[in-house]
């Protein structure tokens, strides 16, 4: 027997449907992994539910899943941290070298990226990859808009600088001008 869905749940499917993909590319972006970023975005898209009373149950439901998206993200990122620094402890522990080091043969905006302290790489990925203005992106990390502003502008001087090839002129152009993330 097919029961009919309440306009709540039809609001969050059409709500759903719409950002999910979104949702679950800014969590790659910041994560680099597509099978953990689409957890992030469905555990997100959770989160939003839990909290649904329908479109306008939130000031900006969208805003406050990248949100729950970045906060995620954020904790993910530790515990790799931690489980890296623990796997490498115990290979220097038992005697044999461990080899951490990553040796790419030519530095993408993927990898340089990962270089970037999160809170830039968000506001980097926010603004430039997804087109969000500053207000947007302040909302969705919780934070002013000074410190979008500011912490973008950091992001892509570091970007900037890694991307640059050593022996060649400063290509701001290259990074500014339609290169997408």
């Amino acid at each position: 027997m097919h029961v009919p869905a309440s306009p709540e749940e039809d609001a969050f499917r059409d709500f759903f449907e719409l950002h999910h993909a979104e949702l679950a590319r800014f969590a790659w972006l910041l994560i680099g992994e597509r099978a953990t970023a689409e957890d992030i975005a469905s555990d997100a898209m959770l989160a939003v539910w839990k909290q649904w009373t329908g479109p306008d149950s939130a000031e900006n439901p969208l805003a406050y899943a990248r949100g729950v998206v970045a906060n995620l993200a954020k904790g993910r990122i530790r515990s790799a941290v931690r489980e890296r620094r623990r796997n490498l402890l115990f290979w220097r522990g038992s005697g044999e070298a461990a080899d951490g080091t990553d040796v790419a043969g030519v530095v993408d905006v993927r990898r340089a990226l990962e270089r970037l302290p999160f809170r830039k790489r968000a506001c980097v990925v926010l603004r430039h990859s997804l087109d969000l203005t500053e207000s947007e992106t302040a909302e969705a990390l919780g934070v002013a808009v000074g410190t979008v502003k500011s912490q973008t502008s950091k992001g892509l001087a570091e970007l900037r600088k890694i991307l640059r090839p050593a022996d060649g002129p400063d290509d701001r152009e290259r990074l500014g001008n339609g290169v997408r993330l």
